[in-house]
């Protein structure tokens, strides 16, 4: 077992991990599969590798996505039997069908669990574990950075976040946590910038529920909520960074350090003043000048949707038809601009 001695997370093990573990000594990863080269942001070579065993079928992942707090990873796993060495973040791995027996092992034991659809596998990272995965399914993994943790750790308590620890889970529910990582998979099948802040709002809710009620933090005193507020001129850059960038992929973290905040004390205090979280209020932004744009100017469709951050025109038109009741071509045409 090796042991970091940094902020004690869990590493939630995959749902291939929870299946099923032999009382023999486990085969370890084979050291031969060759990992995809180091890109920018959270990548598959920073995971345990189970995505690269024979068997398993990756349909989505966040790998070229640039996510920078978390990897994730949808995919089937059949049966399979290995020992992880440790990570440094935490894994959590959502069950998306069920019932499937799992075996588990670490250094204080082993346990073995029919673990239903929706429920959970946590463990420690700097942990080495066994797995034994006795049926095929299909999974959900996020790994959320250890410092990420640390972060909304130390906007949500009063003392030093290094000693809170995420507890264990073996097959337990919750259902806010099954609700946030569905969410984090639909994103990866979206591929427009908006994706983005979204993410990192939803990884920072996650990091909060794992905190709230599966951690040690209970020990320890919470921030109330006469923690003083943000003043509005703070927010207020934060505002103007998101228009004068628009037309790019813009991240929470990328926001949140116009306001030299945080971006989980940033983005509950955005939420707190403005009413919407921040992805919502970009995409507020990007949809007021798309209809500037359609109103004011002959720019073609695609230029417009390019110009205000949106992945292509399809998007913008969703998007705009959501947020206006009609279509960006219909829109231009009732004020006069249509060409």
């Amino acid at each position: 077992r090796r042991q970091h001695p940094r902020f004690s997370l869990t590493v939630g093990v995959s749902k291939a991990d929870m299946c099923g573990l032999s009382s023999q000594r486990l085969p370890a990863i084979s050291a031969s599969v060759v990992m995809p080269p180091a890109l920018d942001g959270f990548t598959v070579r920073e995971t345990h590798g189970i995505l690269a065993r024979p068997g398993v079928r990756v349909l989505a992942s966040s790998d070229n996505r640039g996510w920078h707090s978390l990897y994730a990873s949808a995919q089937r796993e059949t049966p399979f039997e290995a020992a992880c060495d440790a990570v440094d973040d935490q894994l959590i791995v959502l069950h998306l069908d069920g019932l499937v027996p799992v075996h588990r092992r670490v250094a204080k034991g082993e346990v073995s669990r029919l673990i239903p659809a929706g429920g959970l596998f946590m463990m420690p990272g700097g942990l080495d574990f066994g797995v034994r995965v006795a049926g095929t399914l299909n999974t959900l993994h996020l790994y959320l950075r250890r410092a990420l943790l640390q972060e909304v750790a130390g906007d949500m308590l009063i003392g030093d976040p290094a000693r809170v620890e995420i507890l264990p889970l073996f097959g337990e529910r919750d259902p806010l946590i099954e609700r946030l990582m569905l969410g984090v998979r639909d994103a990866l099948g979206d591929a427009n910038p908006s994706a983005t802040p979204f993410v990192d709002y939803l990884t920072r809710a996650i990091a909060a529920r794992l905190i709230h009620r599966h951690s040690s933090a209970p020990r320890f005193q919470r921030h109330g909520e006469t923690r003083a507020r943000v003043p509005i001129g703070q927010l207020s850059r934060a505002i103007d960074f998101m228009e004068a960038n628009l037309q790019h992929s813009i991240g929470l973290p990328a926001i949140a350090a116009a306001t030299c905040l945080s971006p989980s004390h940033f983005a509950r205090q955005f939420g707190a003043i403005v009413g919407r979280a921040p992805h919502q209020y970009l995409m507020q932004l990007r949809i007021e000048r798309a209809e500037r744009l359609l109103r004011e100017t002959e720019t073609s469709l695609v230029d417009i949707a390019l110009a205000c951050g949106f992945a292509n025109q399809e998007h913008m038109t969703r998007l705009f038809k959501r947020s206006k009741g009609t279509t960006p071509a219909a829109y231009r045409k009732a004020v006069g601009r249509w060409r």
